[in-house]
């Protein structure tokens, strides 16, 4: 394999060692090894757990500019052409979140060699795809000691063409929940129904009423996303199955709608219990908040990048896309946007190989606009 550009070539390598969520430990360790590798004199460095937040001290600060980067792999088996394919079986970068901490490193070495007046935190969050890593770090001692006063952050986006960048004031990613449902019932022979009482059809019902909510109880002009995406019930053909499992998500563009939703699964659910003789429990897992992007920060960032003549800028749609960095903007005006990566493959796909050109644009943009963000006080 040819040598590849510095930043693209420890983008390659950390795409070879994904890890879940607060599991980390070669990805922190590759992190800092990074970090301890550049000059010291204006670097600060404390970990959290498995996430790392990095302190480039500025000439004379007034206020901290914080960028965030997130770290944890998704379990999917990698099906890229890639010679450099994750080394962890069934884990895999495919999320993006490979390039983001790329870009974080990228920013770190910027301020290192060229420090402006304000300090500027780089924080390195594990756990962005569950169970949620930026609620916890936000609200630990070793954050609080370097809270920005603004933050921002980007996340690729494989339908755009690289030197896209996308963004909107307000609402840019939804409200998530996870949702599990677990059923218990009677099991049996399948030559006597009528002594058992079948967790596959109750399954099947439920998934059916499941979807009548969105279309019958939330507001046309809201948006409202229920997906079922895993059910596991039964051992044999001819066996009733006295359990199942439903695996799904909940995406909601408004918090009165996902209070909404939940209320009514569950109302749904007395029905199912009811009309099936059985047992339901329901867990909601990791909950996300919406992505609500700070209206003046983010019209002045769409305004500069206009101004900079070298971007292709799309006020885009909000999306269904669930982000814990939302938990960031609730407390700490910020943003974050798209950058165009230019694949076929969407988000979670196995085959998705975004375009590593992206990497040298975003880092020189986002250290543009802080250095512009830092003089413009």
């Amino acid at each position: 394999m040819a040598t590849a550009h510095p930043f693209i070539q420890i983008r390659r390598q950390l795409h070879q060692i994904p890890e879940p969520g607060f599991q980390e430990f070669k990805t922190q360790k590759f992190l800092l090894d990074y970090l301890a590798s550049l000059p010291q004199e204006r670097l600060e460095i404390k970990t959290w757990r498995t996430g790392i937040l990095v302190k480039i001290k500025g000439r004379n600060p007034v206020k901290k500019i914080g960028w965030r980067a997130d770290m944890d792999g998704l379990p999917i088996e990698e099906d890229t052409s890639y010679e450099f394919r994750s080394q962890h079986p069934g884990f895999m970068h495919a999320c993006g979140h490979d390039l983001h901490m790329t870009i974080g490193l990228g920013i770190v070495t910027y301020f290192v060699g060229n420090p402006i007046d304000d300090d500027v935190i780089v924080v390195f969050q594990p756990a962005e795809e569950g169970p949620g890593g930026a609620k916890p770090m936000l609200e630990s001692e070793e954050f609080a000691k370097w809270r920005p006063d603004i933050i921002f952050a980007l996340h690729i986006a494989p339908e755009y063409p690289v030197g896209t960048i996308a963004t909107r004031p307000g609402i840019l990613f939804a409200n998530t929940s996870e949702l599990f449902i677990d059923l218990t019932g009677t099991g049996g022979h399948a030559a006597f129904p009528h002594l058992a009482n079948d967790m596959v059809v109750a399954a099947a019902h439920l998934v059916t009423q499941l979807q009548s909510i969105v279309a019958r109880n939330v507001d046309p002009l809201d948006s409202a996303v229920i997906t079922i995406g895993r059910i596991e019930s039964g051992t044999r053909q001819n066996i009733i199955a006295d359990k199942a499992r439903l695996e799904g998500t909940i995406r909601t563009l408004s918090i009165e709608s996902m209070q909404k939703i939940k209320s009514r699964i569950e109302s749904v659910i007395q029905g199912i219990e009811a009309g099936f003789v059985c047992k339901a429990e329901i867990d909601y897992g990791s909950n996300y908040c919406q992505v609500y992007n700070n209206e003046q920060l983010t019209s002045e960032f769409m305004n500069w990048v206009r101004s900079e003549g070298k971007y292709n800028l799309i006020e885009c749609r909000e999306a269904m896309t669930g982000e814990d960095f939302g938990y960031f903007l609730e407390e700490i005006p910020g943003f974050m946007f798209w950058l165009g990566v230019d694949t076929p493959y969407g988000l979670h796909h196995a085959k998705i190989e975004p375009n590593e050109q992206a990497i040298d644009l975003a880092i020189d943009l986002i250290c543009r606009f802080i250095e512009w963000k830092s003089n413009n006080r």
